[in-house]
C-alpha cells in the first residue's frame, strides 16, 4: 500500500514516515522544505519537494505516484503568536492549502484521508479535560485555520463518499529512538524542548506563573511522544480503511503534567541542575489544558506508552547531537 505522507520531512511527518516504512508501507514525502530537513527525509521514501497548494505539481506527484491509496496530512504553520501577526499567511497555507489537496484527492479517487489537527480548535475550554463534543472557540489565527481545514475535509468526504480521521491534540515531544529525527530548530518554542535547551546550555528557564489554581501553581499541559503519536495516525488510517469510516479523536496524556512538574522530572531524569525562575503569568495562559482520550481510547484501542522521562531522555540526547556538545 503506497501513502502519501505531507511534510514529511519536518518533525511529526519524518517521524510518520519511518513508522510506516517499519511496518511495510510504500511511502511518498511532499515537502516545500519550508519547516523540513533533507536529514529527516527516509533514505526509502520517495521525495518530491512541492507545495501543496500548487495544484498541478501536485497532479503530476499523483500521475507518477499512480497507486496512491490514502493521504496523511502533516504540513502545516503552526506556532501561534506567528499566526496572530500573519492570519493571511496562515490561513493560505492552512485551510487554502488544505482545499488544494482535496481537490486533488478528488481528481485521483483517494477515498482515505487522515488530518493531523490541533487541540487549539478548542480554545480557552470550558471543561477538563477536553472532550472531543466540546465547544470549538480558536483564540488565533493558528486555532480558526485548522478548525476550517477540517470543515472542508468533513465536507469533503460527505461529498465524495470518503473517509477521514481527525486527530486533535497538543505538546508533542521526545524522538525516535535511532536519534536520526527530532526538532531541528536551535530555537524551540514549546516547552518540553526549551526545558532540554535549558539543560543543555545552563541557561536559565523560566516558569511563566506560579500562582494558577492548579496541584503546584504551575499550568498544567497535554503531551504525547511522538512516536506514540504518529502511531495513532497510522492506526486511525488503517481502522478507517478496514472499517469504511470516520471520526474525530483527541490525542494525549489523559492527565496533563504542570510546568514544575516537566522541569523536576528533567532534573531527575538527567541528573543535571537546570537553573530556573519564576515569573509572573503569559497573558491568555489557562490554568489547565489537557484532552479526554477516552475516544481515541475504546474505539481505536490506542494508548501512549512511552512516559515523560523517556521523552525527556530522547529529546535530550538528540539536541545534545543537534548542539555538537556530545
Amino acid at each position: 500500500m503506497k501513502i502519501l505522507v505531507t511534510g514529511g520531512a519536518g518533525y511529526i511527518g519524518s517521524h510518520a514516515v519511518y513508522l510506516l516504512i517499519e511496518k511495510g508501507y510504500n511511502v511518498v514525502i511532499v515537502d516545500n522544505m519550508s519547516k523540513g530537513y533533507e536529514s529527516n527525509i527516509h533514505p526509502n521514501a520517495k521525495f518530491y519537494k512541492a507545495d501543496i497548494r500548487d495544484e498541478k505539481e501536485l497532479e503530476r506527484i499523483f500521475t507518477i505516484e499512480k497507486d496512491i491509496c490514502s493521504v496523511i496530512h502533516f504540513a502545516g504553520l503552526i506556532v501561534v503568536p506567528e499566526s496572530v501577526s500573519k492570519p493571511l499567511e496562515y490561513f493560505n497555507n492552512n485551510t487554502y492549502g488544505v482545499e488544494i489537496l482535496l481537490k486533488v484527492c478528488t481528481k485521483f479517487n483517494i477515498k482515505h484521508f487522515v488530518f493531523s489537527s490541533t487541540a487549539a480548535v478548542y480554545g480557552e475550554p470550558k471543561n477538563i479535560p477536553i472532550l472531543e463534543t466540546d465547544i470549538k472557540e480558536p483564540i488565533n489565527p493558528y486555532g480558526e485555520s485548522k478548525l476550517a481545514a477540517e470543515a472542508l475535509i468533513r465536507g469533503w468526504a460527505n461529498a465524495n463518499n470518503s473517509n477521514y480521521v481527525i486527530f486533535r491534540y497538543f505538546n508533542v515531544a521526545g524522538t525516535h529512538e535511532n536519534g536520526k529525527i527530532g526538532i531541528r530548530t536551535l530555537k524551540p518554542t514549546h516547552l518540553l524542548p526549551c526545558v532540554v535547551k535549558s539543560a543543555i546550555d545552563n541557561q536559565t528557564f523560566t516558569v511563566m506563573g506560579t500562582d494558577y489554581e492548579t496541584k503546584d501553581g504551575s499550568c498544567v499541559r497535554d503531551f504525547v511522544h511522538v512516536v506514540d503519536l504518529v502511531e495513532a495516525h497510522i492506526i486511525g488510517l488503517e481502522w478507517s480503511i478496514k472499517n469504511n469510516k470516520s471520526d474525530i479523536f483527541n490525542l494525549g496524556s489523559g492527565e496533563g503534567y504542570s510546568v514544575l512538574e516537566v522541569l523536576n522530572k528533567a532534573i531527575e531524569t538527567l541528573a543535571i541542575k537546570i537553573p530556573y525562575e519564576l515569573g509572573s503569568r503569559r497573558e491568555g495562559d489557562p490554568a489547565k489544558l489537557y484532552a479526554n482520550t477516552g475516544k481515541v481510547n475504546s474505539i481505536l484501542n490506542w494508548v501512549p506508552k512511552i512516559s515523560l522521562a523517556h521523552m525527556i531522555t530522547t529529546e535530550y540526547y538528540f539536541r545534545k547531537k543537534l548542539t555538537n556538545r556530545e
